[in-house]
């Protein structure tokens, strides 16, 4: 018996919509325990697919996780170390040596250079010296930076006072930050009146 191209052109068509008529037709032919094994391979396919999905926003999840960890970390090592100063465990140096890697965070650079320059009116100290103070040049922005220990109303009034000599010699009106573990009050408001930013260790 044999078919008119009318009915092989439905017959195929049946096979391909619909899947009843595809397995009765494989049953028949002997293959559909292979067609049976085909859809449930697809199905793990689809089932890993999800199962990957999953994983890896789990990845994510953590890797958000150690991120927020990390910079906790730091805010902890900032105050132990301002705390270890204030009691005399940790020196200036080592003080300010630890808190550099603030700049990174504020700034996008830790390295710094120094300006370095003879006071010869006084205009920092009331007398002629020698001024000495971190800058950082970036985007064409000149950023004079002091780290303390402790911020006075002192330490703000004098980096003022040497970002009009800066731009007194180089020409250029810097912006000023003071990187600080414990903060004054009366510095804070002064910090506010002169334009000076003050970024505490935590």
């Amino acid at each position: 018996m044999s078919l008119s191209a009318e009915e092989k052109k439905k017959f195929l068509k049946a096979l391909e919509e619909d899947e009843e008529f595809k397995f009765a037709v494989a049953g028949l032919l002997g293959y559909r325990e292979i067609l049976e094994r085909i859809v449930e391979l697809e199905k793990g396919q689809k089932e890993l697919k999800s199962g990957q999905e999953e994983l890896k926003a789990s990845v994510e999840e953590l890797k958000s996780g150690q991120e927020e960890l990390k910079a906790d970390f730091k805010r902890l090592e900032r105050v132990v170390n301002a705390i270890a100063h204030r009691f005399g465990v940790l020196s200036e140096e080592s003080f300010r040596e630890g808190m550099r890697y603030i700049l990174e965070e504020e700034f996008g650079v830790a390295k710094v250079s120094k300006f370095v320059t003879k006071d010869e009116e006084g205009i920092v100290y009331g007398h002629p010296s020698e001024v000495e103070v971190d800058v950082l040049i970036k985007d064409g922005r000149h950023i004079l930076i002091e780290i303390k220990s402790r911020v006075s109303k002192g330490d703000v009034a004098e980096l003022h006072r040497i970002g009009l000599l800066y731009e007194e010699r180089v020409g250029v009106k810097p912006f000023l930050a003071i990187i600080g573990g414990m903060i004054d009050e009366g510095a804070k408001k002064l910090a506010d009146e002169l334009g000076v930013k003050i970024i505490p260790v935590a």
